[in-house]
């Protein structure tokens, strides 16, 4: 009997149940965030998995809204779960960064000691000579890990703040070598 008092309290109903509401989509936001990474990288089993709980989380959530249209914190609580759901999606997407990325660079400079120091930190780079809009360029071409990117812009912009570059991210990266990486589920090392 205290239970189901309990349920029908203002307590359970102006603030638990708002609070459910909030935290399930805080986690099935953030869990969209992270199935359409693994989407975006051609995991598909791993983003089946995390489509099923993201939905079956929704599901939850929105079934205490329809059941209770007439209370607006429900409607807040809904709102800012997803807002904070995607603020956290992202922090989370930044944390994991798994894979790999396609970096170009294209300077104007002299590239030498640029290039010498991403060899000399393990990094495979390709340098073209190029024609850019205003004249001859160095265009100088790589893939990374992602969570390198940091590391890597650090490297550039310290031999040339004025540096075009850009990064892409690499669905699929096809390497003989005989090294296996570990990676982040072993998800990259597909074949």
């Amino acid at each position: 009997m205290e239970f189901i008092a309990f349920l029908d309290s203002n307590l359970y109903a102006l603030v638990i149940l708002p609070l459910f509401i909030f935290l399930a989509r805080i986690i099935d936001v953030s869990m969209g965030t992270v199935r359409v990474i693994f989407i975006s990288k051609g995991f598909k089993k791993y983003a089946t998995i995390i489509g099923f709980f993201e939905v079956l989380i929704w599901l939850a959530a929105i079934n205490q809204i329809m059941s209770n249209l007439t209370n607006y914190f429900y409607y807040f609580a809904y709102a800012g779960g997803f807002a904070m759901g995607t603020l956290v999606g992202m922090a989370i997407e930044e944390k994991i960064s798994f894979g790999k990325v396609t970096l170009r660079v294209i300077t104007r400079k002299d590239a030498s000691e640029l290039l010498e120091e991403l060899r000399m930190n393990k990094y495979t780079v390709t340098s073209l000579g190029a024609d850019g809009k205003d004249g001859k360029v160095k265009l100088i071409l790589t893939i990374i890990n992602r969570k390198d990117i940091k590391k890597i812009t650090k490297i550039i912009k310290k031999h040339n703040p004025k540096a075009f570059y850009s990064i892409e991210d690499v669905r699929y990266v096809h390497d003989d070598s005989p090294i296996k990486k570990k990676n982040f589920f072993k998800l990259t090392n597909r074949k």
